[in-house]
């Protein structure tokens, strides 16, 4: 595929993919959709897939969200209106529970507005970091939708209902340093230090061992599970985490008092 609304370059073991439609401050629009569920699929497969993956915006604003200005998309008319949830049944939805459901790391470095389905990309981060500049905008209300691209579910499990509530219901925008108060990221730094720290992070995840991909899944399995289930979740993983050579090497470098050298398998 050929992305006209994304860059994708690779760093080492880290697959950095670059939201890049200036002119719409990266706003997310159905053939954005479509191109980032390609590249994210992409990086994790082939001979030497990436082993962490950073997300983030070019210029001034990490998303400004979904591109109005080209409409709807994949809405359908009915009686002369559009299904505005069109859209997410076939593109977006899946995108997000593809990013969701990645079997290595993700970190996501924000820069400017993260707002409507850009807030939420950013939030599926693993690690997410924000420049001092950088806000977070529930922005559906100023247009008379609802919160999507999965918000709903990630902001009251993330900084509690009522903090959730008051994004969703006020529209105000959330500067990055009051976000990390909140416990809603994990890094904000000075907007000169945000991809390298960013990079710094995947290329620490990068070379750990393979069950990173495993701990980030059932961290986000644990949010539906109850006690029980949780525990049986651990058991199995920790059947598959056990039969990798990484887990070899682990135990190997441990007794040999050095550093392990981890190869992602």
């Amino acid at each position: 595929m050929d992305y006209s609304k994304l860059k994708v370059a690779r760093d080492g073991a880290v697959t950095i993919i670059t939201l890049s439609d200036p002119a719409t401050m990266n706003a997310a629009g159905v053939d954005t959709a479509e191109q980032l569920t390609h590249a994210f699929q992409q990086a994790t497969i082939g001979d030497a897939p990436a082993r962490a993956v950073v997300l983030t915006g070019e210029g001034l604003g990490f998303c400004s969200g979904a591109n109005l200005t080209a409409g709807t998309g994949a809405g359908a008319a009915s009686g002369g209106r559009v299904d505005a949830g069109a859209a997410l049944e076939t593109v977006y939805n899946p995108l997000v529970t593809l990013i969701r459901d990645l079997p290595v790391p993700l970190v996501t470095a924000v820069n400017g507005a993260a707002a409507g389905v850009g807030c939420s990309l950013a939030l599926l981060g693993d690690l997410i970091v924000a420049a001092e500049s950088a806000y977070f905008l529930q922005a559906f209300r100023r247009i008379g939708l609802v919160p999507d691209g999965g918000s709903t579910y990630l902001l009251p499990r993330l900084i509690g209902k009522a903090r959730a509530m008051e994004m969703a219901l006020l529209g105000e925008r959330l500067p990055a340093a009051k976000a990390l108060e909140w416990g809603l990221i994990n890094r904000c730094v000075p907007d000169a230090d945000l991809m390298p720290t960013a990079l710094s992070l995947a290329h620490e995840l990068a070379t750990g061992p393979a069950s990173l991909g495993l701990i980030r899944q059932i961290m986000n399995a644990s949010l539906d599970a109850d006690w029980t289930t949780q525990l049986h979740r651990e058991r199995t993983s920790q059947r598959v985490a056990g039969f990798t050579e990484d887990f070899a090497e682990g135990v190997t470098a441990f007794l040999q008092k050095r550093p392990a050298v981890f190869k992602g398998r």
